[in-house]
């Protein structure tokens, strides 16, 4: 791996939920996490794409999902990235989040370790997977700054995510792409599980591996992971690998600009890999105070707006102080 195709961690994971609407209340309400942007799917304008991250919608730290239409309930299995994890501060903060999942009637498996972290895994209407992973003694890529404004007390607010979970019936070859092609480290390696980090490292740019040959494929629909993206500084950096892929034969999107951050697809088997840059962001077109709470559209499709607004759904995410 080249100082031009570093990898700095983990940039956002893109899910698919059966309701917006619910998905705002839950991660709004219950995670405490910020709606940053609330835009429609570039390439389906049909379909909301909601951003939820910290504050100030800091790179790493951003859940993105799509209500696609009519979209049928996802089929769990194997060749799928199978949970997304949130960071919070201290295993404290676990203790606390008991407690409230308890109180809300969120469904979680208690408190458990997983390579030497503490780990609450939990679930959303949909049966989407998550967990959340203590940072406490973390080392390696910072997280960002909890939402000031939310729900959940600071010390124990969600900032920013944490390992992405991955299982593959190929394992070792997936394996070896994540290493050879980007630039991966093993931390721990054990039985049909392995612990990688890129970059800086720590929770903020790990991924867990799982070998299942036993399951189905899994199968795409609501409750699912659609793709997950890992940061890039910038376009100069995004290029590179560009160039990569092409000498290396790695089917490809090309350049794309998403307008928040600049972009790069390439399907690795079954799991759709993003290369996001870390710029521009969310704050350019909203005011900080008001984040989220309009439709916001990049500049392409904003002599669509009036059609698009009469043929989405809307919802009410303006916040009462």
């Amino acid at each position: 791996m080249t100082k031009q195709t570093s990898l700095k961690g983990i940039h956002h994971v893109t899910a698919m939920t059966s309701d917006a609407v619910k998905n705002y209340q839950f991660f709004t309400e219950v995670l405490g996490m910020r709606l940053v942007k609330k835009t429609v799917n570039q390439d389906d304008i049909y379909t909301y794409h909601t951003f939820y991250a910290d504050d100030q919608g800091s790179p790493g730290t951003d859940m993105t999902f799509f209500d696609f239409p009519n979209n049928p309930p996802g089929v769990r299995g194997t060749n799928a990235i199978t949970r997304t994890s949130f960071r919070v501060p201290t295993n404290e903060s676990l203790d606390y989040w008991v407690k409230r999942f308890d109180t809300l009637n969120v469904r979680h498996e208690g408190i458990s370790d997983l390579f030497g972290k503490k780990v609450l895994p939990f679930e959303d209407d949909d049966q989407q997977r998550y967990q959340l992973i203590s940072d406490e003694d973390n080392q390696g890529v910072i997280g960002g700054t909890p939402w000031k404004k939310g729900p959940v007390p600071l010390k124990h607010a969600i900032y920013g995510l944490g390992p992405i979970e991955i299982t593959v019936a190929y394992f070792e070859r997936f394996k070896e792409i994540m290493t050879s092609v980007y630039g991966f480290t093993i931390v721990t390696d054990e039985q049909d599980v392995v612990l990688l980090e890129v970059g800086e490292g720590g929770n903020g740019a790990q991924m867990i591996l799982r070998h299942d040959t036993q399951s189905p494929i899994a199968r795409q629909g609501y409750g699912e992971v659609h793709h997950v993206a890992f940061r890039v500084a910038d376009q100069e950096v995004l290029y590179a690998w560009l160039d990569k892929y092409q000498r290396l034969g790695i089917p490809n999107s090309g350049h794309v600009d998403r307008y928040y951050f600049e972009a790069l697809y390439a399907r690795i088997g079954h799991i759709l890999i993003e290369l996001s840059t870390d710029g521009p962001g969310f704050m350019g077109d909203e005011p900080y105070e008001t984040l989220g709470e309009h439709l916001s559209l990049p500049p392409f499709l904003e002599n669509q707006r009036a059609y698009i607004e009469s043929e989405i759904r809307p919802f009410n995410t303006k916040r009462e102080d």
